[in-house]
């Protein structure tokens, strides 16, 4: 459930991490509210099912030891379920998503045959009380990881003009963090295209923090 992120260090360099906490479906790039770009369109902004979870409690593995993770509890089971799922299914897998406060799960994926049965597995695989969204979207994680490269080897490209600070995932979308998003976005338009810029969410970022 790692995030590939890429953030430009102090030195100037662009730098590859593993951006945790991607369950949450936070932004990959630091924010202060202004977005440009697609902003992820090709995702739903309504489900296309919800189903709700009927297996016994404890019935799907743990992520530890049982009891031993303060996080192993029916929802964290069902999203890890998910996670290994999302894996044996790259071809329609986009991503995943948390709603703690509702016991939700959301779930981004190419709608299809496939989906089919992979939406069936995993509403017949979660646990009693825990929701199950399913979204629609256009792009698989394996293509957003593709732009997420290809972004991060422009890091550069428009220095003098605007910088670009971050790029990384959410749930259903590639989102990067600019200097200026009035600036970045009609150059980032005309370099990429209309149909990748869908797939794409542009955000005020400052600079990386050294700590």
């Amino acid at each position: 459930m790692d995030k590939r992120r890429i953030t430009r260090s102090a030195t100037g360099a662009a730098v590859t991490a593993l951006a945790l906490g991607a369950l949450q479906g936070a932004s990959a790039a630091g924010a202060d509210g202004e977005t440009k770009g697609g902003g992820g369109a090709p995702a739903a902004l309504e489900p296309a099912k919800v189903c709700v979870g009927t297996q016994p409690e404890g019935r799907l593995p743990s992520w530890g030891p049982k009891g031993s993770r303060p996080d192993d509890t029916p929802l964290y089971r069902v999203l890890a379920y998910i996670d290994r799922m999302g894996k044996a299914h790259p071809g329609i897998f986009t991503g995943l998503s948390v709603d703690g406060a509702n016991g939700a799960a959301n779930v981004y994926r190419v709608p299809g045959k496939e989906a089919e049965k992979f939406d069936a597995d995993i509403c017949g695989a979660a646990e009693k009380g825990v929701t199950v969204r399913l979204y629609d979207t256009e792009v698989t994680e394996t293509e957003l990881k593709g732009l997420v490269d290809r972004i991060s080897g422009d890091m550069d490209r428009w220095k003098g003009t605007f910088m670009i600070w971050t790029v990384g995932m959410n749930a259903h979308s590639v989102v990067m963090g600019v200097s200026d998003p009035e600036k970045a976005e009609p150059v980032l338009r005309e370099a990429y295209g209309e149909e990748t810029m869908r797939h794409i969410k542009i955000e005020r970022s400052e600079p990386p923090t050294l700590f």
